[in-house]
């Protein structure tokens, strides 16, 4: 059975999904490309209107591509604010944090003030970095972008399937007893997420596609509580009906 969707097929996993849009791309690189491009555009429309773009990045291996292609297009970087979608409880530095993949994956390579990114102070432990970002969210616009991966249990951000965190109402939320390490993490909470103006999923490999079948089952997994987001595939992560 081909992987790619057909018509028929990707408007039943756009409905699904609750998804504004729903693209399929040949490959991880067409995919990151493209939602680089979208991002671009994206920063460049928030800056005309409103001076400033508010980008959430999220952690992964598949963003992680899409950083790389990012850091070459043209992008007023003065004008963007980053944030993370999510850490890892883990020291400054260490290479398994998300902000350290987007320091070598992007951050490094763009001309970007240091004021500029926000990072999560998860070093200090779950319940007081939550705290701490929740008052600079609190102080800052809504964001403009969140970009979103998604594990192969249906996690994004750090919002686990059957983890209490998935269901708080805080706006950044402490996660313990995570089922992949560390443990313990800090995550945008739903609310935050949906709040956003524009929402981006990038999932690609096959190791994602029993979760998004799952998905359009109708299994309500932490990806599928995003609603009105794009969702970009690549067509090994497509559902096979």
């Amino acid at each position: 059975m081909s992987l790619a969707l057909n018509f028929a097929q990707q408007l039943r996993a756009q409905e699904a999904l609750h998804a504004q849009q729903l693209v399929v791309h040949d490959d991880l690189q067409a995919l990151s490309a493209a939602v680089a491009q979208r991002i671009a555009a994206s920063a460049s429309a928030a800056i005309t209107a409103r001076g400033a773009f508010h980008l959430a990045l999220a952690g992964g291996e598949t963003p992680r591509h899409c950083y790389q292609k990012l850091r070459g297009l043209e992008i007023d970087w003065a004008h963007v604010q980053i944030y993370l979608g999510d850490e890892r409880c883990l020291p400054q530095g260490d290479p398994q944090r998300n902000d350290s993949m987007a320091q070598q994956a992007l951050l490094d390579f763009i001309d970007i003030p240091q004021g500029n990114i926000h990072h999560i102070p998860a070093e200090l432990g779950a319940h007081q970095a939550a705290l701490g970002y929740a008052a600079l969210l609190e102080d800052s616009p809504r964001l403009d972008l969140v970009l979103l991966g998604m594990g192969e249990d249906g996690h994004t951000a750090s919002l686990f399937p059957d983890n209490p965190a998935t269901e708080s109402l805080e706006p950044v939320v402490p996660v313990y007893d995570a089922p992949k390490p560390p443990a313990e993490r800090v995550t945008l909470g739903l609310a935050t997420l949906n709040a956003a103006r524009q929402k981006i999923f990038l999932v690609a490999g096959a190791g994602k596609r029993d979760a998004l079948e799952q998905i359009c089952r109708g299994k309500a997994l932490p990806a599928a509580r995003i609603p009105g987001a794009e969702w970009h595939l690549d067509r090994a992560a497509c559902p096979g009906f």
